[in-house]
């Protein structure tokens, strides 16, 4: 993606974000002109509605900005120097994976998401040092910032388990994967795995896979929507188990992640890499 399509996104997103703006401005304007209760709330009615609709739509311009705009390319070196084994197509599959991780926050209306992926935190990390390019994304991407929080995996914390499921659910919706019943890894689920990553978290994509006897260090995606079965994640929060993520929305997002899943598994209380 060029700079020029970048311009052209953050172009887009701000002309709908003060035609918001206008839209309210002239309505009240209008009924006050009118000097008529009955003109005033007819007129804030079509504003919500005429409002309503372009926040739909900076909405989709946001999903479209954070799939295709261009991400500062220093990242792929900055990946490179902390993984070598790393290959030039590996470092974009892990911004890739930091993509899945942005659109996850946005669509899950900006609530707490939690990292599951230590290679693609790395890459967040990095992004957040170059403060004013970083602050910039997020104001187009998401309208204010998003917070740094450390890669981890399901435990007792009610708050950061429902983010790693909103992580999980939207993740999986990217990829058109069943969230509950995953045949397959969501790109950012599978990377840590698949790059061998050290102090990564592994995930395999139903608990089914993974043989507790031999003292697997997996997790797995289907404990994700277990709220009860497993004591490590009796407080798991809301929402059946996917933290308030599967209510919001039915759509099923692109596939433009890769399918190749490594060896990998989502949040499960069973063991795994550390922080």
């Amino acid at each position: 993606m060029t700079a020029l399509s970048s311009l052209t996104f953050r172009k887009r997103i701000t002309a709908l974000q003060w035609a918001r703006r206008l839209v309210w401005y002239v309505a009240i304007v209008a009924a006050a002109a009118m000097q008529s209760v009955g003109v005033l709330v007819f007129g804030l009615v079509i504003a919500a509605v005429l409002s309503g609709a372009l926040k739909a739509w900076q909405q989709s311009a946001r999903r479209q900005f954070i799939r295709e705009a261009r991400l500062p390319p220093f990242l792929l070196d900055k990946l490179r120097g902390l993984y070598p084994q790393l290959q030039p197509r590996d470092t974009e599959l892990v911004v890739r994976g930091l993509r899945q991780f942005f659109m996850a926050h946005l669509r899950s209306k900006r609530a707490f998401v939690g990292m599951p992926s230590k290679v693609v935190d790395a890459a967040w990390h990095e992004f957040i040092l170059h403060t004013q390019a970083y602050q910039q994304w997020c104001r187009y991407a998401f309208g204010g910032m998003l917070h740094h929080t450390p890669a981890e995996v399901l435990g007792r914390s009610a708050k950061r388990n429902d983010g790693l499921r909103r992580t999980w659910y939207w993740a999986c919706k990217e990829e058109s994967i069943d969230p509950r019943q995953p045949s397959r890894l969501p790109l950012l689920f599978a990377l840590d795995a698949k790059f061998a990553i050290a102090g990564g978290f592994s995930y395999v994509p139903d608990c089914r896979d993974i043989d507790r006897a031999a003292g697997s260090g997996a997790h797995c995606g289907t404990s994700f929507g277990d709220t009860g079965s497993d004591s490590s994640t009796s407080d798991s929060g809301d929402a059946g188990g996917f933290g308030g993520s599967e209510p919001s929305s039915g759509d099923g997002g692109s596939s433009e992640s890769s399918s190749d899943s490594g060896s990998g598994c989502g949040g499960g209380g069973c063991g795994g890499g550390g922080d």
